[in-house]
């Protein structure tokens, strides 16, 4: 009788084990969400409250989309809304809440090539860029910012595809390796929380904040149960709950990087 109360104990403390080893969620997220230090703010005090633990895939929002179609996310959270209501459309999301938004920013050299620091005219700056073949440099890489970008330049009049010379270039990288590139004299467009977080910023400074036009807003999704059985539902649906209530909201207010607020908290 000893040796069966034993075993069953056994079979009971490995369960719970297994359970609690368990507790934990794979987010695919914007290299944004992880350059800037944000994750390693709010995530800490996401698992002191919940006890889950998540674990996170930092990619462009293409790539950590791909991911989730593929069900190897729990959740997926990125910043371009028509590919996030796109991947919904699709069937591969359940939901779309809005979480946050802060801005992009244009970086340039001191120097201004272009003669555009200090404006508050994207439209102005870009096609200005572009007349006088000031060097800039893009992500080209399928992420939140690059698709941003693209719009972008189609918003002020420009088919960048289209229209680019020698003087636009594409790293194909993340946004920390692309200002790198940029530090050798060029333009480039990034998410203010990358920039503030960045640490080698050489001779480049923002040339162009401000704009309406450079408003960048993060969605949180729970990929789809339905089409990928393995999702973690309930574990996923908390951590976004966690996020677009007070206490998450409050973590993402609270963020500062050298005293500046990197993102503001906002829930639809």
């Amino acid at each position: 009788m000893r040796n069966l109360s034993f075993v069953i104990a056994l079979a009971l403390a490995q369960i719970s084990l297994a359970s609690a080893q368990d507790k934990s969620i794979v987010v695919a997220s914007t290299t944004s969400t992880q350059d800037s230090g944000l994750f390693g703010h709010i995530l800490p005090l996401f698992k002191q409250k919940t006890g889950i633990v998540v674990k996170v895939v930092a990619q462009g929002t293409g790539k950590a989309l791909d991911t989730a179609r593929r069900g190897d996310a729990d959740v997926v959270f990125v910043h371009a809304r028509e590919a996030e209501e796109k991947f919904i459309a699709q069937g591969f999301g359940v939901k779309r809440y809005s979480v946050m938004y802060n801005d992009f920013v244009i970086i340039g050299p001191k120097n201004d090539p272009a003669s555009i620091n200090g404006s508050r005219n994207v439209r102005f700056a870009l096609q200005t860029i572009k007349a006088k073949g000031a060097p800039f440099i893009s992500r080209g890489d399928n992420s939140g910012t690059h698709i941003a970008e693209i719009k972008l330049w189609k918003d002020v009049g420009i088919d960048i595809k289209k229209e680019a010379g020698p003087w636009y270039k594409s790293t194909g990288q993340g946004m920390g390796a692309t200002l790198n590139a940029a530090a050798s004299g060029a333009y480039v467009m990034s998410d203010r929380g990358t920039w503030l977080s960045f640490k080698n910023k050489a001779d480049l400074v923002i040339a162009v904040e401000g704009d309406k036009l450079l408003f960048n807003q993060y969605g949180v999704i729970l990929v789809n149960p339905a089409k990928h059985p393995r999702v973690k539902k309930e574990l996923g649906q908390q951590f976004i709950d966690w996020l677009i209530l007070d206490e998450g909201q409050k973590a993402i207010a609270d963020y500062k990087v050298e005293g500046e607020q990197v993102f503001w908290p906002q829930r639809e």
